[in-house]
């Protein structure tokens, strides 16, 4: 009886890896919407797409102490700037939410990755209407 349940319990796992896998034995990528525009003539990003892929957690975190901490605000690892830049509208102008779908920018990776977007309880996940690059640093009471 146990040997039949554990049947039962492989063979739902090859067919639930088999759905998401897909015939080819490859897991589809992300579609990641792109950027509105370049960081500079010489570069489309911050840094360069596999550095950003791999570490733009650490940089955010880096940043996000330096601005909690120290009072500083340095514009280039800045979510508000990430966000205005990546995260674009629709056809008819909406943009997505972080928390459904996987239209965001955000969530695409992390969907797939299966990591939680906990950035967007603070902060906004569409773009400022009116974003200032020069944000200076936090004034002390």
């Amino acid at each position: 009886m146990k040997i039949l349940k554990n049947l039962r319990k492989l063979g739902f796992g090859l067919l639930l890896v088999t759905t998401v896998v897909g015939a080819s034995g490859e897991v589809p990528m992300p579609e990641i919407p792109k950027a509105k525009q370049n960081f500079s003539a010489e570069q489309s990003c911050i840094e360069p797409t596999d550095i950003m892929r791999r570490q733009h957690g650490t940089f955010l975190k880096h940043y996000r102490n330096d601005t909690t901490r120290r009072g500083i605000r340095a514009i280039q690892y800045n979510l508000v700037a990430c966000i205005n830049c990546h995260v674009t509208a629709d056809e008819s102008g909406n943009y997505p939410n972080v928390h459904k779908g996987s239209e965001h920018f955000c969530r695409s990776c992390h969907s797939y990755a299966a990591v939680n977007v906990d950035c967007f309880q603070c902060h906004t996940s569409q773009p400022q209407e009116s974003f200032s690059s020069d944000m200076g640093p936090v004034q002390s009471d």
